[in-house]
C-alpha cells in the first residue's frame, strides 16, 4: 500500500512539474523583446549638413553604418520614417522623374515610411510622377502607409498612383514571431502647409482609432496574435505636447508614434496612457532606438536611445558610392541647365550669418536674409529690364544658413530649396501700397505666433514698435529705392513685388491668420486680384525664357561678387528697425483706425466706469443724509 502510494505521489509530482514546464514555456514565448529604429524629416538630405557650430551632422552613408551596426546588435529590428522624406537638397530636383529618396531608403533596408507634407510641394502630379518612377526603377522601396490623407474619390489618375505603388492605410510585418501593425497618419498643420496637395484629409484621431481596430482584428483573425502597433504619424510635438500627443491621448491601443513635421529632438520618448511618442529631430542627425518588452499584449520600455550621426561614424560605402552616382544624375539631368556644378564654389564667405534658430530666434534684421531678398530683387531686375519696388523672403522657407568658407551651389540650393510646383520659382506681382504696408505689418504683428512668418524684405525701410497695439505697431514705412533716395508709400498705388511661389501663394493665408484685421491681395499690373492657383502665369522668367528659380538667383547674386562675400552684408544696414519703447507719443504716431477704434473703446469704458462710480458715491451720500 505504501509503494502504491509513493507511485501515485510521485505520478502527480511529474504532471505538476510538466504543467509547470508548460506554463514556463508558454509565458516564454508571450514574452517578446522588439526594436524599432526610426528617423523623421530627412528632407532629402543625403550628404553632411553642418550644425550652428560648424559641425558636420548627419549623411546617409554615416547613418546606414549605425543602422548596420543595430541590425547586428537587434537581428529583427524594424526600420521607419516619420515623412518628409524629400525636400531638401538638390537631389530632390530628381524627384519626380528618378524618385532617389524612396530609391534610397530602400537601399538601406527602410520598412515603412509615409507622406509628410513636402512630399506633395511638387503638386499631385508630381507625387504620381514620383512613385511611379520608384516602381518602375526596379529597386527595393520601402512601404508608404497612409490612413487619412488621401485622394478625392474623382482623382482617378493620384488614386491608380497610390494603387500601383502599393499606397496602404497600414501594413503588416512579422519580425523574430513579432508582428507589427504600422499605419500613417497626417496632422493639421501639415495639411495647412500642403496647400496644393489635392488630398481629401480624414480626422486623424477617429481615423487612427478605426485603423487600430482594423489592424489588430487582422493580426489575430490571421496570425492569432496581437501586434505591436506604430503609428507613423506627420502631426507633430512641441513642448510635450501638440497633435501627437492629443493623438495618443485619444486613440487606445497604439504602442508606439514616431512623431515627424516638427523636427523636434525627444531624448525620452512621451508617455501618454501606454503609448511611447518618440523623435529624432531631422535631416538625419539621430536614429533613433527604442526597445520594448511585448508581454500580455501590452508593451514596457527596455532602453530608448537617439544615437548621434556626425563625423566620428565611417562612411557605408555601398550607400557612399550610391550617393555619388545619384549626384552625377542630378548634375546631368538638372544642374547642367544653369551651367553650374553641385560642388562649384560661387563665393569665400568671411561673414558669421545668423544660423537658422537665430533667423527664427528674434524679430530683427538679418543680414543672411538680406543677401537672399536682395538676390531676387536684384535677379528680377535684370530678367525684367525695370526697376523692382519690393522683394521678400520669409524666415519659413530659409532652410539653412551660408557657410564660412567655400560656398557653393550645394549650400546655396540647400539654404533655399522649399517650393510649390518646382524648386521655388520666383513670381512677380503687385500689391497696393496699403496691402504693402500690411505685409510689413505681418512682419510686425504676426510673427510673435508665428515665428516662420517673419519677413524680410529688399527695396523698403521701416521700423516698428512692439509695444504698440498689435496689427498697428509700423510707426515708419518707405520704399528706398536703389540709387539710395526714400519714396513715401501711397496706399492706392499699385507696387511690383517679387517673391517665391511659396511665400507667395501663402500670402493669402493673412486675412484667417489676422482675424480678418489684414490683407494682402496679389494683383495683376492691372490691379486685378489674383487667385493663389493663378500665381504660376506670374513666374519671372530669364531672357533665355527660363523660369528664374529662387537658390538660382542667390547662386548667381553670389558668383557675381567675383570670389568674395559682399562687404556690406557685414552687418544690418536698417532697413529693419525693431524697438521697444511705451512713450505716449510713439505709441500712437500713425497709428491706423484699428488704434483709435480701441482708444476710443478704452475712452468709453473708462468714462463709463468715472460715472458709474460718480453715481454710485453719490447715492452713498443721499443714504448717509
Amino acid at each position: 500500500m505504501k509503494k502504491n502510494t509513493k507511485k501515485i505521489s510521485a505520478f502527480f509530482m511529474v504532471i505538476l512539474l510538466i504543467a509547470g514546464m508548460c506554463v514556463s514555456v508558454s509565458a516564454s514565448q508571450d514574452r517578446k523583446s522588439v526594436t524599432i529604429l526610426f528617423t523623421n524629416d530627412l528632407h532629402s538630405h543625403f550628404l553632411p549638413a553642418k550644425d550652428d557650430n560648424g559641425e558636420e551632422y548627419g549623411g546617409y552613408a554615416r547613418l546606414m553604418t549605425v543602422i548596420n551596426e543595430q541590425r547586428k546588435e537587434h537581428p529583427d529590428a524594424l526600420l521607419v520614417d516619420g515623412g518628409d522624406f524629400s525636400m531638401g537638397s538638390l537631389f530632390q530636383t530628381a524627384y519626380a522623374t528618378s524618385a532617389l529618396e524612396l530609391r534610397i531608403m530602400g537601399a538601406m533596408g527602410y520598412d515603412v515610411t509615409t507622406f509628410g507634407n513636402h512630399e506633395f510641394d511638387y503638386l499631385p502630379e508630381g507625387l504620381a510622377s514620383m512613385l511611379y518612377a520608384a516602381k518602375e526603377s526596379g529597386d527595393s522601396v520601402p512601404y508608404i502607409v497612409d490612413a487619412n490623407y488621401l485622394p478625392a474619390y474623382d482623382d482617378k489618375a493620384m488614386i491608380k498612383a497610390f494603387e500601383d505603388y502599393g499606397v496602404k492605410d497600414y501594413v503588416v510585418i512579422e519580425r523574430g514571431g513579432v508582428y507589427f501593425a504600422v499605419f500613417g497618419i497626417f496632422g493639421y498643420d501639415a495639411d495647412e502647409c500642403a496647400p496644393n496637395s489635392g488630398m481629401v484629409m480624414e480626422e486623424p484621431i477617429a481615423k487612427a482609432q478605426e485603423t487600430v481596430d482594423k489592424a489588430v482584428k487582422y493580426c489575430k483573425d490571421t496570425y492569432n496574435a496581437d501586434p505591436v502597433v506604430i503609428c507613423l504619424s506627420h502631426s507633430g510635438t512641441e513642448n510635450g505636447e501638440g497633435e501627437d500627443y492629443e493623438l495618443a491621448k485619444g486613440v487606445n491601443g497604439i504602442d508606439v508614434i514616431v512623431s515627424g513635421h516638427t523636427h523636434t529632438e525627444l531624448k525620452e520618448p512621451i508617455i501618454v496612457k501606454d503609448t511611447y511618442i518618440v523623435g529624432a529631430e531631422d535631416y538625419g542627425n539621430y536614429l533613433g532606438v527604442i526597445e520594448l518588452t511585448i508581454e500580455g499584449g501590452t508593451a514596457s520600455l527596455d532602453d530608448y536611445e537617439l544615437i548621434p550621426i556626425n563625423d566620428s561614424v565611417k562612411d557605408d560605402e555601398k550607400i557612399a558610392a550610391l550617393i555619388e552616382m545619384y549626384k552625377k544624375d542630378v548634375e546631368d539631368n538638372y544642374l547642367s541647365k544653369y551651367g553650374v556644378s553641385f560642388d562649384e564654389v560661387l563665393v569665400d564667405n568671411h561673414i558669421e550669418f545668423d544660423t537658422v534658430g537665430e533667423v527664427y530666434a528674434t524679430q530683427h534684421e538679418s543680414t543672411l536674409a538680406n543677401v537672399f531678398s536682395d538676390a531676387y530683387k536684384k535677379v528680377a531686375e535684370d530678367a525684367t529690364g525695370e526697376e523692382i519696388d519690393m522683394a521678400l523672403t520669409a524666415a519659413g522657407v530659409i532652410r539653412e544658413s551660408l557657410p564660412l568658407g567655400d560656398v557653393t551651389v550645394s549650400d546655396v540650393f540647400n539654404a533655399a530649396s522649399l517650393g510649390v510646383g518646382t524648386e521655388g520659382e520666383l513670381i512677380k506681382v503687385y500689391l497696393t501700397g496699403k496691402d504693402l504696408k500690411n505685409a510689413l505689418e505681418v512682419d510686425a504683428s504676426v510673427q510673435p505666433i508665428m515665428d516662420n512668418a517673419q519677413l524680410f524684405c529688399s527695396g523698403v525701410e521701416y521700423s516698428f514698435n512692439t509695444s504698440r497695439m498689435i496689427f498697428n505697431k509700423v510707426d515708419y514705412s518707405a520704399l528706398r529705392r536703389n540709387d539710395g533716395s526714400l519714396e513715401k508709400i501711397d496706399d492706392d498705388k499699385l507696387y511690383s513685388v517679387v517673391t517665391g511661389m511659396y511665400v507667395g501663394q501663402m500670402l493669402g493665408a493673412v486675412k484667417d491668420k489676422s482675424f480678418g484685421l489684414l490683407e494682402i491681395v496679389p494683383r495683376d499690373k492691372e490691379g486685378n486680384p489674383l487667385e493663389a492657383d493663378e500665381l504660376v502665369n506670374y513666374v519671372i522668367k530669364d531672357k533665355n525664357g527660363n523660369p528664374v528659380k529662387e537658390w538660382y538667383a542667390i547662386a548667381s547674386y553670389l558668383k557675381a561678387m567675383d570670389g568674395d562675400m559682399d562687404e556690406k552684408y557685414e552687418s544690418p544696414d536698417g532697413r529693419k528697425v525693431v524697438y521697444s519703447s511705451h512713450n505716449p507719443v510713439k505709441l500712437i504716431k500713425n497709428a491706423n483706425k484699428f488704434t483709435y477704434i480701441v482708444i476710443a473703446v478704452g475712452l468709453v469704458i473708462g468714462l463709463a466706469a468715472v460715472t458709474v462710480g460718480f453715481l454710485i458715491k453719490k447715492r452713498r451720500k443721499r443714504k448717509n443724509k
